[in-house]
């Protein structure tokens, strides 16, 4: 699907009479992805040669692009964040180092740049000493191990051909069935992008459920002493200061209030007459950077010209639910939903939010997409919603659960927030339940403003969350 992004935008780009025919070659030569990274470190590296070689034979084949620099793979990496856990944390170190190699080890496929999470990024914010623990191994594989000073030590592997050919084959296939949708545009407009990936998540889930993935110290060797790391005064992780949002907002006003207002009202102008002829508005951009222009001020320009675009979520029933792959609890929690349904004559409908600026969207997904399998209705617009969004969300379409969504570490006032407006409109009564990166003591607070139940990492087991949230409506309604 990056592939099939990026050939699209360069493909907008090719065709825009707006665009020097001359600056199309460097213009490819810019193109830059953001890659993940995961526990397969056979497959991964392969993917990495498989993007790499892909992307060469793309841009010399479908773009016509000559020069060799230009049709680099220039890539950044990201550690799967997904796949920490929250018990046994200390083991994500191992699973950060893991997942590193494979976008380091193999110099033809050598990323620019890595990014490693933190340890601990499945119990709360890391600290500063956390953060540089994560630095220290990049430092260390660069500086005290002999990897630069080889060519690529893969090449000649015949395991790892196989693996990228085979891989080759399986992506040439998918870019040819989205150009057969009607390419880039259609193919996310359609949902098709974001319900092919919401499946994948789907099934990794389950099969972590079922233990037919195995992740150690979640469902296989459970038992252990407790880690030291955890058992620290802060509890292993850093502490929101409460006064921190308060402090950075009179930070901001006081930059404005320094701010050349007249430069700063023309040059807005400027931006908002640029977009709505549809000239290139990269120029006044960095003007309005230069001049101390927010990012929420540029934004707010861009959503009055153009409005702001929700994608498509892509909830569907699961790929479990129809292949008849349920078990028996499955089968269970449909009937009390069934019974419920008979009870109160509609649908139990459930509105799973996300609140804030967190764009991780998989947890609040597969929650989505499992309530419906189980009969719940779902009302489900996907990430960055205000809570006065979601407020008038849950009254509007009446439902009788709110799940909320939060792994940004704001999970404490954005919950207040909202469970002050329901009180304000007199809609307490709607039960809310809240998931997320939320540390124990974050947790007892939660329960004592009223939420209804916590999900943290720990509780993986999607069918046990659906039991609760069945009890929480069994009882409300």
């Amino acid at each position: 699907f990056s592939l099939a992004t990026a050939i699209g935008i360069l493909e907008y780009l090719k065709n825009s009479e707006k665009i020097k025919k001359e600056l199309f070659e460097m213009i490819v030569g810019r193109i830059s992805f953001f890659v993940n990274s995961g526990m397969r470190f056979i497959t991964e590296t392969s993917k990495m040669i498989a993007f790499t070689e892909l992307w060469d034979e793309i841009c010399k084949k479908r773009f016509k692009v000559k020069n060799a620099k230009f049709r680099r793979f220039r890539y950044g990496m990201q550690v799967n964040s997904l796949g920490l856990t929250e018990l046994q944390p200390e083991n994500n170190v191992y699973r950060i180092l893991i997942q590193m190699l494979p976008v380091v080890l193999a110099k033809n496929s050598r990323a620019r740049a890595v990014q490693l999470p933190a340890w601990n990024e499945a119990l709360g914010l890391p600290r500063p000493w956390d953060q540089q623990w994560s630095l220290r191994l990049q430092q260390i594989m660069a500086y005290e191990t002999d990897l630069l000073e080889f060519e690529d030590i893969f090449s000649g592997s015949n395991v790892l051909r196989q693996k990228v050919d085979s891989l080759k084959e399986l992506t040439l296939k998918e870019l040819k069935n989205i150009d057969e949708i009607g390419g880039l545009t259609q193919a996310i407009e359609s949902g098709y992008m974001k319900s092919e990936l919401v499946k994948s998540q789907t099934l990794r889930q389950k099969n972590i459920e079922t233990g037919l993935q195995k992740v150690v110290g979640v469902n296989c060797f459970e038992e252990g002493e407790t880690s030291p790391l955890v058992s620290e005064v802060d509890g292993g992780f850093m502490k929101v200061d409460e006064n921190a949002e308060k402090q950075q907002i009179e930070n901001v006003e006081k930059w404005k209030s320094k701010r050349n207002k007249k430069k700063v009202d023309d040059l807005l102008k400027e931006l908002k007459n640029r977009a709505t002829d549809g000239e290139n508005i990269m120029e006044v951009s960095i003007k309005c950077a230069l001049s101390g222009i927010t990012t929420g001020e540029w934004s707010d320009t861009m959503r009055e010209v153009y409005g702001e675009y929700r994608a498509p979520t892509g909830i569907v029933s699961s790929s479990m639910k129809k292949k008849n792959q349920d078990s028996k609890e499955i089968d269970k929690l449909t009937k009390e939903i069934d019974t419920i349904s008979t009870k109160i004559k509609r649908r139990p409908k459930m509105l799973v939010g996300k609140p804030g600026l967190d764009g991780h969207s998989n947890g609040a997904e597969q929650i989505a997409v499992r309530s419906r399998d189980i009969g719940i209705e779902v009302v489900y617009e996907g990430i960055r919603s205000t809570p006065e969004q979601l407020v008038v969300a849950a009254i509007e379409e009446g439902v009788h659960i709110i799940g909320l969504s939060i792994l940004s570490g704001s999970h404490v006032h954005l919950v207040k927030v909202i469970l002050d407006l329901l009180k304000k409109n007199n809609y307490a009564h709607i039960p809310v339940i809240v998931g997320g990166i939320i540390p124990p003591e974050d947790e007892k607070k939660l329960l004592k403003k009223g939420v209804k139940a916590v999900f943290t990492p720990k509780d993986f087991k999607i069918e046990d969350i659906l039991q609760k949230i069945t009890k929480i409506i069994k009882v409300t309604v």
